[in-house]
C-alpha cells in the first residue's frame, strides 16, 4: 500500500466520504470518536480493529474510556495521512456499523 502523504486536495476528497472523521488540528492525522452501548462493545470493536490493523501493518493511536473509543490515524513515515490511514478508517467504520454506530 502506498504510504505517501496525501496532498490536501486528495485528503479533502477522501475525508468527504468518511462520515464522522475529521482532520486533526495539525493536519497530520484523521480522528474520530466512537460511542458504543457499553464497555463490552467498545472492547470488541477495538479487538476486531486491532487484528485488522495488524494485517494492514497499521498502528492506530487510540484510547478507551468505558463505552468510548477515540482514534487518531496517521502514517508516521510520511508525516501525515496516507492511503493506509483512509483504508484503516474504512475498516473501523465497517466494524462500528456492526454495533449500530
Amino acid at each position: 500500500m502506498d504510504d505517501t502523504r496525501l496532498e490536501p486536495e486528495e485528503l479533502n476528497h477522501a475525508l468527504s466520504a468518511r462520515e464522522g472523521w475529521a482532520l486533526a488540528e495539525d493536519e497530520t492525522a484523521i480522528t474520530r470518536d466512537f460511542k458504543f452501548a457499553d464497555f463490552r462493545e467498545a472492547f470488541a470493536f477495538m479487538s476486531e480493529c486491532a487484528l485488522a490493523a495488524e494485517r494492514l501493518d497499521h498502528h492506530p493511536s487510540w484510547n478507551n474510556v468505558y463505552n468510548r473509543v477515540g482514534v487518531s490515524l496517521t502514517t508516521h513515515s510520511s508525516g501525515g495521512v496516507s492511503a493506509r490511514d483512509i483504508e484503516m478508517s474504512k475498516i473501523m467504520d465497517a466494524a462500528a456499523r456492526r454495533y449500530g454506530i
